[in-house]
């Protein structure tokens, strides 16, 4: 080979080699911060990756995801966090738990944050509104806790009969005095009695229904936390065990069993997170982008556990229903 041959061949090389580096270190690396663990959350991930494949990015082609679980070990997160930072991500996506938002926001002050689920991100000091949040950080609201009394409601009127309802909650769980406190006030309206479960650990859940006999409790409301969230099959056989109505938050629960839902799906809410994220990456600003939420909640009856249970869906229940199980 002629000695110009050679250069130009190996200036050509060299330029090639050139941008395929600036190819591979032009692709956007997003972290994604989660208190919980990897194994339950994959129907969110997968519903994550999809918002995002929907504004064009799609993992291992033109993206990269660095994941990282708490394993709900809270005191993980900063760590995890400040971990991601090192990453050089881009964006932070979060679950819905505000220790994790906090956490990727006291590490990253200018990174953008996408928060997944996260119910009452104002009261939990996240953005300053909805409207308007200010800041880093924006994302994708369930409005799981506004909706607690509704779901007292609907289990009222499911189990009339039922003057003790008993409210199982993770103590750790954010904004948990919230719920208790919102719970009671509509207790109180309906002339109930409310006895307060705490389960932070699948042990205490196990106590938690246990004592319910003890308590004469004739229904139960779950918190929408994702401890329990993760512990779906758990709650759904301890509640049948124990013959127990019980309400939850989450639709997915009723293929699982469960007696009534009251809630969002949340894969649709990760798809709404993955969407956000999308948009930021293309250059929208979180401050700009109102916090989302669902247009719609669906009602869901197992009929199955409600003959199991012995009881009767009212026929207001069942015209309302958006889907019914049997």
């Amino acid at each position: 080979m002629r000695r110009r041959e050679f250069t130009l061949l190996l200036g050509g090389a060299m330029t090639a080699a050139r941008g395929l580096r600036a190819q591979q270190k032009a692709m956007p690396v997003i972290g994604f911060l989660s208190s919980t663990s990897p194994g339950p959350f994959a129907p969110m991930v997968a519903a994550f990756r999809q918002g995002l494949s929907e504004t064009g990015y799609v993992e291992g082609q033109n993206l990269a995801i660095e994941y990282r679980w708490a394993e709900f070990q809270y005191d993980r997160l900063p760590a995890l966090a400040t971990d991601l930072i090192a990453r050089k991500v881009e964006v932070i996506a979060t679950n819905g738990d505000p220790r994790a938002v906090r956490a990727a926001k006291n590490a990253a002050p200018t990174i953008p944050i996408v928060f997944n689920a996260t119910s009452d991100p104002v009261g939990n000091g996240l953005v300053a509104s909805l409207a308007r949040p200010g800041g880093n950080v924006t994302g994708v609201s369930p409005m799981s806790i506004e909706l607690m009394p509704k779901r007292l409601e609907l289990l009222s009127e499911l189990v009339p009969q039922a003057e003790v309802v008993a409210l199982l909650v993770n103590p750790e769980g954010p904004r948990t005095e919230r719920i208790i406190r919102d719970v009671q006030e509509a207790a109180r309206t309906k002339g109930l009695q409310l006895p307060i479960l705490n389960a932070r650990t699948e042990s205490e859940i196990d106590a938690a229904f246990a004592s319910l006999a003890q308590l004469h409790a004739g229904a139960l409301i779950v918190h929408p936390d994702p401890f329990f969230g993760g512990r779906r099959d758990q709650l759904v056989a301890l509640a049948s065990r124990h013959a127990v109505p019980a309400i939850y938050a989450w639709p997915e629960f009723a293929a699982a069993g469960g007696l009534i839902i009251y809630g969002v799906r949340i894969p649709s809410i990760y798809r709404q997170g993955g969407i956000l994220v999308g948009r930021i990456l293309k250059g929208a600003k979180p401050a700009d982008l109102p916090v989302e939420q669902p247009t719609r909640f669906e009602l869901v009856v197992n009929l199955n556990t409600a003959k199991a249970l012995g009881l009767t869906v009212p026929p207001s229940i069942l015209a309302r229903a958006d889907e019914v199980i049997d």
